[in-house]
């Protein structure tokens, strides 16, 4: 089992959907897994820490397990079959692990709110895994150096005019 933390929760541009991107520790390498609307707002309302008037589903769930004597003990994203991710859930009751197969949008909803690790198959992420290529941004900003050099040179031959020739 490979532990892995959410990265981020990005929007398709093409579709409703959502993509959760957990990213193994201590690699670059993720995890995408696209998920619908309701389950990323449920997920990023919990690591944005915002409050909701009532308990959504999520929070609903955490609170039954907690009230018939239940603990989390960790989520796992274990298969992947026909392009679609199973997970299960691993609760603790009285000494005795129970293993609940789920949807992976729901384990790691509830994984946040929990706050229990969240493990992926390592045959799961050799197969789906990606490592990202760098971000634009990071690419323009090894770029700068090469902009300065030119900008210096450019700097250097403005410095070397004489505007008194440009009075005529």
């Amino acid at each position: 089992m490979i532990e892995v933390v959410i990265d981020s929760v990005r929007i398709s541009l093409v579709s409703q959907h959502r993509i959760v991107m957990l990213r193994e520790l201590d690699s670059d390498r993720q995890l995408p897994i696209w998920i619908g609307p309701c389950e990323a707002d449920a997920i990023t309302i919990e690591l944005q820490e915002f409050k909701v008037a009532r308990p959504v589903t999520h929070d609903l769930l955490k609170n039954v397990i907690a009230e018939l004597g239940g603990r989390v003990s960790h989520v796992l994203i274990k298969a992947l079959r026909d392009n679609v991710f199973h997970a299960s859930l691993f609760i603790d009751v009285n000494g005795t692990m129970h293993e609940i197969d789920c949807r992976s949008s729901d384990a790691i909803a509830l994984a946040v709110r929990v706050k229990v690790p969240i493990f992926v198959d390592e045959e799961v992420m050799d197969e789906a895994g990606i490592v990202p290529e760098p971000d634009i941004q990071e690419t323009a900003e090894s770029d700068e150096d090469t902009d300065t050099d030119k900008l210096d040179v450019f700097s250097d031959f403005v410095d070397t005019l004489d505007f008194d020739d440009f009075d005529e």
